[in-house]
């Protein structure tokens, strides 16, 4: 049994939808970051970062906190998501740390600086919105010969991605105008799994489509 620590936000979201394709049995913790519950001391003894997500392996005892960790022990544990063959478990992993570190540190400065504080910084506006519109063309470069991001069959790196590109319509950016995401990205969100490990926890945040 998996105890799962997150909340609504991309990088929680990595970790559920994992869980939901598994289809390994976890009990949900909702850690509310708007109260600032990460930083309660029974958190912190499991992430001391004050980050989620996080998750105890009742049968190991391990936790882990970071979502990159987290998404490979689950993988390495059930031998899912992570090739055997050499040249597509490398390249699972080198996506894998793309998302952790372009990804996700760029696109959630836009979600601070262009959705949440638009105009305070027209600086930062300008340089992370330059900065996601490079790393989508980055993906969408990758995708033009590939069904999915690392290799030919669906990984963690697939999964690490697609919580931060449902986010496009906070980031100004259109996903229609990079063809080869957007089927990607209708693929992913097809998956039965993917909607359900996106509402988890529950939430009124909607997987965006692209009209």
């Amino acid at each position: 049994m998996i105890d799962l620590y997150t909340w609504t936000t991309p990088n929680g979201r990595k970790v559920s939808i994992m869980l939901e394709e598994l289809g390994i049995p976890y009990t949900l913790h909702e850690v509310n970051i708007g109260k600032g519950e990460q930083r309660e001391p029974d958190f912190l003894k499991i992430s001391p970062n004050a980050k989620i997500p996080a998750i105890v392996d009742q049968e190991t005892g391990i936790h882990l906190m970071e979502s990159g960790a987290i998404m490979q022990y689950l993988a390495e544990k059930t031998g899912k998501f992570l090739p055997n063959d050499a040249k597509k478990r490398w390249a699972t992993i080198e996506w894998l740390n793309w998302q952790m570190s372009g990804v996700g540190p760029m696109l959630g400065q836009i979600h601070h600086f262009y959705f949440y504080n638009q105009g305070k910084s027209e600086y930062a506006e300008e340089r992370y919105l330059n900065e996601g519109k490079r790393l989508y063309d980055v993906l969408n470069k990758r995708l033009a010969d590939n069904d999915f991001v690392a290799c030919d069959e669906y990984t963690i790196a697939d999964m690490a991605i697609y919580p931060w590109i449902a986010r496009y319509d906070r980031q100004g950016i259109d996903v229609a105008d990079f063809e080869n995401i957007l089927r990607w990205y209708l693929n992913v969100t097809a998956r039965p799994a993917v909607q359900k490990g996106y509402n988890i926890p529950a939430s009124d945040q909607t997987i965006p489509m692209p009209e």
